[in-house]
């Protein structure tokens, strides 16, 4: 993820952190639908119960695994955007702050334990 050499005094200190919380804006995304039937479910749900990127605010988040900063460029792990997406900011994941004890998770508990095998199927793409 290559950011441009003005943001480089930025970065300073952000190498000691292991995870990073990323906000980008999803750019291929085209209109957006209130309802919307998210990635591992079939049931209809408002999009505001889910995580699709065809929303009336196309703001995504992803928290990665930052394995090296080289310049103005961060090597990270487990991103699920694509290559070009806007990036927005960048904050560091504090455990402290961004990690909830007892959360419920609605109707993804179904779905619990599914996602990290599992790939898109594409009804988000901006052909659809």
């Amino acid at each position: 993820m290559d950011l441009y050499s003005e943001f480089a005094e930025g970065l300073k200190d952000l190498d000691g952190f292991s995870h990073l919380i990323l906000l980008y804006q999803f750019h291929e995304s085209r209109g957006y639908k209130l309802t919307v039937t998210p990635f591992l479910d079939s049931e209809p749900r408002g999009v505001f119960a889910t995580r699709a990127p065809k929303r009336p605010n196309p703001i995504g988040l992803s928290i990665v695994r930052l394995v090296q900063i080289r310049g103005c460029s961060l090597d990270v792990e487990n991103v699920d955007i694509l290559d070009e997406t806007p990036l927005l900011d960048i904050k560091p994941y504090v455990p402290e702050f961004d990690h909830e004890e007892n959360c419920r998770i609605g109707w993804l508990e179904k779905a619990r334990g599914k996602v990290r095998n599992k790939r898109s199927d594409k009804r988000f793409s901006k052909n659809q």
